[in-house]
């Protein structure tokens, strides 16, 4: 298998295929294109459950691995609680290299009011880079809570942000040097910032109070994996214009010039929402100056397209994200 996420088709299989064991606490446990898992506290009330690594990258892991713990959180409609930490270092891993990562996921929970409610940290032969994963316990009421699987036809598209921020932050960092070859420094710099925009968790909030019916993190495989994942769960097909997806200079100059697909980038900090209306929406995230932009509708069809330049073509399952097409 090729890096990054398994493919859908060995996911089902050998992964939820496995899985037999139920209990009646669990309202939705693992299922393709949720961020989350929910359980049932109280009659109005779910305890929400999300895990991730960090893998792709060692620059800003720490900031990274809260953030996204945090979008998948948000994006089922809850508030992140606290987080558990697994971090794994190389040998010969220097404290202060510790210090850094610790110093970078205390301050995104001083931001973001979370508690750090535990963990494990170990040197280990078993990795070559650091990798931390995180698991967040959050909470939600049940009127807020917000499953891709809740996508409804009708419904219009609406993506936050510019898909690829992650992904252009990432390599503007790792690449820096080959890019100042060919690339402006202000336009490098520029992309590194994204990485400030990184946290959904406004968005999520102003979103839930417009009524919307499904919002996912557009994370690993960018946001034709979203718009995939989405669609599976919610069992509904999807008619978007390529021209409206929103994206940035920077990530175009620097994905032209690896040669990958800014539509396939790792894109945390861009939100995809299902909601009834979407220009009302797009207005109230405006309103808090939030840039966002409607890109499609859902269907009541199986057909997944992508429209643009008189082309209708029909999107496929996501593959291995671009950017590891580059580190």
């Amino acid at each position: 298998m090729n890096i990054g996420k398994v493919p859908e088709s060995v996911l089902k299989r050998s992964v939820l295929g496995q899985l037999k064991n139920s209990r009646k606490e669990v309202i939705c446990g693992p299922r393709l294109g949720e961020d989350c898992c929910v359980l049932k506290y109280e009659e109005n009330d779910f305890i929400l459950l999300s895990t991730d690594p960090i893998t792709g990258t060692t620059k800003n892991i720490g900031r990274l691995a809260v953030h996204i713990t945090a979008n998948d959180i948000v994006a089922s409609g809850g508030t992140l609680v606290g987080i558990l930490l697994t971090i794994l270092l190389p040998e010969n891993s220097l404290e202060e290299d510790l210090k850094l990562i610790m110093k970078d996921i205390n301050q995104v929970c001083n931001e973001l009011d979370i508690q750090v409610l535990g963990g494990h940290t170990e040197v280990t032969k078993a990795v070559i880079q650091p990798i931390i994963s995180v698991t967040g316990v959050g909470k939600a009421e049940k009127s807020a809570l917000t499953l891709s699987s809740s996508l409804e036809v009708g419904d219009d598209l609406v993506v936050t942000k510019w898909v690829g921020l992650e992904g252009t932050s990432i390599l503007a960092y790792d690449k820096e040097e080959e890019l100042q070859l060919t690339m402006k420094q202000s336009l490098i710099d520029e992309a590194k910032g994204y990485i400030e925009l990184i946290s959904v968790v406004p968005e999520s909030r102003i979103a839930i109070k417009c009524g919307v019916t499904a919002m996912h993190d557009i994370t690993e495989g960018g946001i034709y994996g979203a718009l995939w994942e989405m669609a599976s769960s919610g069992c509904v097909g999807f008619e978007v214009q390529i021209d409206s997806i929103p994206l940035k200079r920077a990530t175009i100059e620097i994905c032209e010039y690896f040669s990958i697909n800014p539509y396939q980038l790792i894109s945390s900090g861009s939100m995809l929402i299902g909601t009834k209306d979407g220009a009302g929406l797009v207005d109230a995230l405006s309103v808090a100056g939030i840039h966002s932009q409607v890109i499609g509708k859902v269907t009541n069809k199986n057909q997944r397209l992508i429209l643009g330049d008189g082309i209708r073509r029909n999107l496929h399952p996501p593959k291995s994200d671009a950017l590891y097409d580059v580190i």
